[in-house]
């Protein structure tokens, strides 16, 4: 029996788009002579897609698309992910996969388990099925599931005790084959997991277990894709590709040589995640261009990096803009970077004649109150201002580089380092950052370049937004090795003030202050622009 992974690229709500590229997926398994075609949860709608769900028409637009899958078919069996409608229930839509052949719906199996946790709310849209599904291919018994009706949640924090177990009720059947639809967003440390409980799965119910998952940026969320058949002995059939479509076929064979486990390296796994979200976003809203505000500092630096090898550097544009309290270093690293990139410009704007323009508009209404913070702020708000009307000018998509630590605890300023339309870094804490930076320059030619981006100064001197004379971070903020611990446990984690005391040894003030500081920051982040997930 010869399977075909479909991994697949959907923008969401552009059905008849979707559609071509299960078509085009079909003409190629068909080449290759495979049985049984697999694509990912709801294909044909893309994931997710939240309230387009209501939208007059989506719904049987999907529906009408599989009609044509189902004639492209041939005599493969073509098992699509789309939405129906099911009117006789409380929530008239279910997420189902229909099974294909020949012209004809031969069976359609409905999503029985539904998350409703992190980013998931499916068990708001639509109503869980309660049939399995077992076709007959190529002499195999193969049984249908839909994403969490595998991993009922075990490959997240949060624990959630289901009380049916699709997978065994398919073994209890007497399955040969699981073929698993799932649209599963990337989080660091996810893909192991999956490995873990795909292993534990096939071993316990004895028979492969067929995954295709979705794969590039839609919004905030990045799916990874890494398809696989995963053996009861515990060896994967074919090494999983990610981060890009592909249509790979696999002879499931019992003598059939499996594969080594794929080395998982964390940075390499955000680098590519980060690259794809910022591609798959320019391409999927119409933007050849982006353009960053760029400081020398590291934050702005790793944001470039990321948006070359996304776009290429020629459609990445850089924007320096000095005050009188910007180091030398500054302007010089910034350069650097460029030049090292290879950027399309790097152009430079003064900020002190404005700046000096606004404390003079102002200084009659609020004298003595202009210093400090209203200060500091003005000069980030004209950055925000010329980096827009660039924008507006070029057409550029601007990129928001601020990182997690900074949007956690409101170290970042609304309207001014915070203007964009997504932001690459926002959530990717600071450490995490200087990390990532580091790698990318130790591994620059795997990452697609010829040298070192990112000029070691920038990585060596200390952080500072330089608002002021002679500013650092930590002026206002702990180290951020401590920092970023309780954004982790207290964001993440989603642990207590008191825990994170007791289990950290932190000063009860700090964890208090910044917790305090993360609740009352809400507000800006609520205005924020886009985030890309990755935790």
């Amino acid at each position: 029996m010869r399977i075909a992974l479909a991994q697949l690229n959907p923008t969401v709500g552009d059905v008849a788009g979707n559609a071509r590229l299960v078509c085009e997926a079909i003409d190629e398994a068909r080449r290759q002579q495979a049985d049984l075609l697999i694509t990912a949860e709801m294909v044909l709608m893309g994931y997710p897609p939240r309230d387009l769900i209501f939208r007059q028409g989506a719904v049987e637009a999907a529906e009408a698309a599989v009609e044509i899958i189902a004639r492209h078919a041939g005599d493969m069996t073509v098992i699509v992910g789309h939405p129906r409608r099911c009117r006789e229930n409380v929530r008239t839509v279910r997420n189902s996969a229909s099974v294909c052949r020949a012209g004809e719906v031969l069976a359609v199996y409905d999503k029985r388990l539904l998350p409703g946790y992190d980013i998931f709310d499916e068990d708001r849209y639509f109503d869980p099925g309660d049939e399995l599904c077992i076709i007959e291919v190529a002499g195999r018994r193969v049984g249908v599931l839909i994403c969490e009706d595998l991993w009922r949640a075990g490959d997240v924090v949060t624990e959630r005790d289901y009380p049916i177990d699709p997978a065994g009720e398919l073994a209890v059947a007497g399955c040969d084959l699981i073929a698993l639809l799932s649209a599963s967003p990337f989080i660091l440390g996810k893909f192991k997991v999956h490995l873990d409980l795909l292993r534990a799965a096939a071993a316990r119910h004895g028979m492969p277990i067929a995954v295709v998952n979705q794969v590039g940026g839609n919004d905030d969320l990045i799916f990874d894709g890494r398809s696989l058949v995963m053996r009861p002995d515990g060896s994967i059939l074919s090494p999983p590709r990610g981060w890009v479509p592909a249509v790979e076929v696999i002879d499931l064979e019992p003598d059939a040589a499996g594969d080594a486990w794929p080395q998982i390296v964390p940075e390499r796994e955000l680098f590519d995640a980060l690259v794809l979200g910022v591609r798959d976003y320019c391409h999927k809203t119409g933007h050849q261009q982006v353009l960053i505000g760029l400081s020398g500092g590291v934050d702005s630096a790793l944001t470039a990096v990321i948006a070359a090898a996304a776009l290429g550097p020629a459609n990445v544009r850089g924007v320096t803009m000095p005050s009188r309290y910007s180091s030398p270093g500054s302007v010089a690293d910034s350069r650097a970077l460029a030049e090292n990139l290879r950027l399309g410009a790097c152009e430079q704007v003064n900020i002190d004649a404005a700046y000096e323009g606004m404390r003079h508009m102002l200084s009659p209404l609020l004298a003595e109150r202009l210093g400090g913070l209203p200060d500091e702020n003005i000069q980030a708000r004209l950055r925000g201002v010329i980096l827009m009307a660039f924008s507006n000018a070029t057409g550029a998509l601007v990129l928001a580089t601020g990182n997690k630590s900074e949007l956690s605890v409101g170290y970042a300023t609304l309207y001014g380092d915070m203007a964009g339309a997504l932001a690459v870094l926002g959530d990717v804490v600071k450490t995490k950052v200087y990390e990532l930076s580091r790698w990318v320059n130790e591994n620059c030619a795997a990452c697609g370049f010829a040298r070192p981006p990112i000029p070691e100064s920038t990585l060596t001197k200390p952080p500072s937004a330089e608002l002021r004379p002679d500013q650092t971070d930590q002026d206002s903020l702990p180290p951020y090795d401590i920092l970023d611990q309780i954004i982790d446990r207290y964001v993440d984690r989603e642990e207590s003030v008191g825990h994170i005391i007791e289990v950290t040894g932190f000063d009860r003030e700090t964890v208090e202050h910044f917790a305090r500081l993360i609740d009352r920051s809400q507000y800006k982040r609520e205005q924020a622009a886009l985030v890309l997930k990755v935790t």
